[in-house]
């Protein structure tokens, strides 16, 4: 309990970029909370995991707590877990309206309320969500009303939340990537996939993860949605 070292609180941590943020926090030396829906015990003592729905607010609750019991603190929130189902708008279902919702902003809202409820206690925190590029272009070869409203709607808390708690001694920003190289893509998808971007590639987890270790350290960045999209954002 007397252990200084800060604390983070990840979201979506089992696979992907969740997976390479636990890494990189640890290499900052951060503890770590790592949570997803199916994630298994970590070998690290360092990191506590916490498996679960984060629609759930259970699941927020567990993770929250498991940080505080296990390292005393909540420094950092990395708001990682999110769907995304790319359909025509007519095509969406209930079932898909449901999911999107529940871990893209009811995840997000019970979790980050905790997550700062404790960040108060020492006036000091940081809460980080990945939205998407597409929030700020929409494209037709794309179309993704359902990502638009979901992580449209982070993007616009991230701002809120900025400045609600600015003179309390917490920042929040969000980082809106471009199309990432993960498992989600089959690799004969990859070349036209990259010709999507101004810069001509596809996007690597790692760009995600150095953008999120930046804001870590960026003391007087606040309210910041930071694109990392090879140019989309931009123009084209």
């Amino acid at each position: 309990m007397n252990d200084e070292r800060k604390v983070a609180v990840i979201t979506g941590a089992s696979q992907g970029i969740g997976a390479a943020l636990v890494s990189a926090y640890r290499n900052l030396n951060f503890r770590v909370v790592a949570t997803a829906r199916s994630i298994g015990p970590a070998d690290d003592e360092n990191i506590v995991s916490v498996s679960g729905d984060i629609s759930e607010r259970k699941t927020a609750q567990r993770a929250i707590s498991a940080g505080i019991d296990r390292f005393g603190r909540i420094d950092t929130l990395v708001n990682n877990a999110g769907i995304f189902i790319a359909k025509p708008f007519l095509q969406y279902t209930e079932a898909d309206y449901a999911a999107m919702l529940g871990v893209n902003l009811t995840g997000f809202f019970h979790i980050t309320q905790l997550a700062i409820a404790e960040m108060e206690k020492h006036a000091s925190g940081h809460v980080v969500q990945i939205t998407t590029s597409l929030v700020d272009h929409a494209d037709v070869r794309v179309p993704s009303v359902l990502a638009s409203l979901t992580k449209g709607g982070l993007a616009a808390a991230t701002r809120s939340l900025a400045i609600e708690y600015a003179k309390r001694g917490i920042r929040a920003n969000a980082v809106a990537p471009g199309i990432i190289k993960t498992p989600m893509h089959p690799p004969e998808t990859f070349e036209q996939l990259a010709l999507m971007h101004p810069l001509g590639r596809m996007g690597e987890i790692s760009d995600i993860v150095d953008a999120i270790v930046y804001l870590e350290s960026a003391s007087f960045v606040t309210g910041e949605i930071l694109h990392v999209d090879g140019g989309q954002s931009a123009g084209h």
